[in-house]
């Protein structure tokens, strides 16, 4: 046997007890002997460098220090999902994709939802090649190096699967390996890990590889994503998944009504407490392949998949103060400081009371015992209020009448649920918060500059506006505080890379009100230019798809400030994209405008997402359910039958993938 031959062996022996170790939990060697081969392999390596490979079983030790984690853009988008906390809510949901897949003949998976962080692994031929954090779903941090060191994920796989693919899943920590971690940080005189979502989730960022291979982080996957159509359905893929070794969790279903959904949801309610790790909920999914398809994605989530939150943890504890936060728009939101209360694995000391109408409500009143729980199981608010508890000298809340940073006195508009600061441009909250907004991840995503660093060079006078982010030189930032010369000129670099940041983000990142980052897409996407934006009239504006009167106004009033006026006139002035590129504008027209398209069935000469971004791209629109409205339905292999009655009904022209590539051109 040839000193390769040896090695390749090593590497296959390994594995196949790595696999069984920690994804089967069923070894059939010792430790002992485990250490003995993988030492033996090592030694080999090092004296025949030549046959290094990245995903040895000896590179699970880690070494590798990742001072940047690069951001990688996902190859398919990590959407979030809906949420549902009742059983109506879930037939509400199934009523939906009903009318849109005109049939209930629909299965589903059921599984249980993972509170770690979140994970995108990338296959290629049978080899894992890199690793990306959700991140905000479109992009993400490369932790490749870190992802190696978990055993439970596949480094090879055994046998045959998809060619190229990703895998999703979560990092977590199990109980018992995070008790253990906090058992050795007390002995050692240091401060507990809170909880264990946490920890996994920063552990993917630490610096050093082999620190992360001595945690004992685990990965549970549940979900393949290929443009490869080998399976027909979800449930298919997971369990081919499991046979080339992934750890896909043995508690996943398939059920065939939302009863079965029910008692899936209602039997793990209760067996939560004995798993090995935390979950707050249930993710259900149409299964097959097609069925999700032809659902697609809202501009946010998949409408094929639904997570069920499990009842929120709740905990009474009493209320010292009320106090008032400002945000970025000038909205005020009061804020309960809480005698520090556990609760669902963290320790909680302020929550949210959201406005004056919910503190009347309520009847919350400083000094009163109240209920805290976690909405979703993330942010805490105040449901309620013990009243055998309150004091004798208890008096109703007063609510703020002035800015509790300006002191300006506070406007509520009609209809409107909160009390805004109207200082835009002298209330220092408001002013920070805009610029925060403005280098955030979605937005301009400007590297080397964080919250801190904003607040700092307020403090210090170097900008008062986004805008002034542009004329900061290295030499006026190296002075400040923790600011050393390579951080100073990353930031000036991140600051100058941002003018490439596409016009869409750029709106999102100027900050007005109600547009979001869906809002504007859609305004970039049908203004093409601040200039067209921003001169738009009332009826113009509410004329464009899904815009509606407040968002209309709110628009009108940005334009009609003269300092945003000036702010956007700076940005141009710098280089800023305040238009769609050239490069965007290529290849779309205006051929299909003011047709409503639905897309049905299986495509041959492109993708759905091809076929929806090529109409889009030419003017229309896509819609998930055939109405009046629609104009076509592209139609491709295996369209449902209730949709193609109901388009005959209508009287809607069907035509196929190849009509539709004539109709562009």
């Amino acid at each position: 046997m040839t000193v390769q031959e040896k090695i390749q062996q090593l590497r296959e022996e390994l594995r196949i007890h790595n696999h069984n170790y920690y994804v089967l939990d069923s070894p059939t060697i010792s430790d002992y002997e485990f250490d003995i081969q993988l030492k033996e392999l090592q030694r080999l390596e090092d004296e025949n460098p030549a046959y290094f490979d990245p995903n040895s079983p000896t590179q699970r030790v880690g070494g590798e220090v990742t001072k940047n984690f690069e951001t990688v853009t996902h190859k398919h988008r990590m959407y979030s999902l809906d949420n549902s906390y009742s059983k109506e809510d879930l037939l509400d949901w199934e009523k939906r994709i009903q009318k849109i897949l005109g049939t209930d003949q629909i299965a589903y998976t059921c599984e249980l939802k993972y509170d770690g962080a979140s994970i995108n692994l990338t296959y290629e031929n049978g080899q894992f090649t890199q690793a990306v954090t959700r991140g905000d779903g479109f992009q993400g941090d490369n932790v490749t190096t870190n992802i190696r060191t978990i055993k439970s994920i596949p480094l090879v796989l055994n046998g045959d699967f998809v060619a190229d693919f990703e895998m999703r899943g979560e990092i977590i920590l199990p109980l018992e390996g995070f008790n253990k971690m906090n058992e050795e940080r007390v002995a050692n005189g240091e401060e507990p890990y809170r909880n264990p979502r946490n920890t996994a989730s920063g552990s993917l960022k630490l610096q050093d590889s082999s620190e992360v291979a001595k945690r004992p982080l685990d990965c549970l996957l549940y979900q393949v994503v290929t443009n490869e159509r080998k399976y027909a359905s979800h449930f298919e893929s997971l369990e081919a998944a499991r046979k080339v070794g992934f750890k896909i969790p043995d508690t996943i279903v398939l059920a065939t009504s939302i009863d079965e959904v029910l008692n899936f949801v209602n039997e793990w309610d209760v067996k939560r407490h004995t798993l090995p790790y935390e979950t707050d909920g249930v993710v259900v999914k149409v299964n097959s392949y097609q069925q999700q398809d032809e659902l697609g994605y809202t501009s946010k989530a998949p409408r094929w998949a639904i997570a069920y939150k499990f009842k929120a943890e709740q905990v009474s504890t009493i209320l010292h103060e009320i106090t008032y936060q400002v945000g970025r728009t000038g909205a005020i939101t009061p804020v309960a400081n809480l005698e520090p209360v556990q609760l669902a694995g963290t320790i909680v000391k302020r929550a949210s009371l959201h406005n004056a109408d919910q503190i009347e409500k309520l009847d919350v009143r400083v000094g009163d015992t109240v209920f805290v729980e976690k909405g979703g199981e993330i942010i805490p608010k105040i449901i309620g209020v013990d009243l055998t508890k309150r004091p004798a000298d208890s008096v109703p809340t007063q609510y703020a009448t002035h800015c509790p940073e300006c002191h300006t006195e506070l406007v509520r508009t009609e209809g409107d649920a909160k009390h805004y600061c109207p200082n835009e441009f002298g209330c220092a909250p408001q002013i920070t918060g805009r610029i925060k907004h403005f280098i955030s991840r979605k937005a301009m995503d400007i590297d080397g500059l964080g919250g801190e660093t904003v607040d700092l060079l307020r403090k210090e006078g170097l900008i008062k506006n986004y805008a002034d982010l542009y004329d900061l030189t290295v030499e006026q930032v190296i002075p400040l505080e923790r600011m050393a010369e390579k951080s100073a000129q990353n930031m000036i670099d991140g600051i100058e890379k941002s003018k490439e940041i596409p016009f869409e983000k750029v709106l999102f990142a100027l900050g007005i009100r109600f547009v979001g980052e869906t809002v504007a897409k859609k305004l970039a996407k049908h203004f093409k230019s601040i200039d067209n934006l921003l001169s738009a009239d009332f009826e113009t504006l509410i004329a464009v798809d899904e815009i509606g009167d407040r968002i209309a106004q709110s628009i009108i009033d940005f334009s009609n400030d003269a300092g945003n006026i000036e702010l956007v006139n700076r940005l141009k002035s710098y280089g800023v994209q305040l238009e769609v590129s050239a490069e965007s504008l290529e290849g779309q027209t205006d051929k299909l405008a003011g047709n409503v398209f639905v897309v049905s069935g299986v495509f041959h000469q492109m993708s759905r997402n091809e076929l929806k971004k090529a109409i889009e791209d030419n003017g229309g629109k896509v819609s998930s359910s055939i109405s009046k409205k629609t104009t076509y339905i592209v139609a491709g292999d295996n369209m449902g039958p209730s949709k193609l009655t109901k388009a005959e009904n209508l009287g809607i022209p069907i035509i196929s993938e190849q009509d539709f590539l004539e109709m562009i051109g």
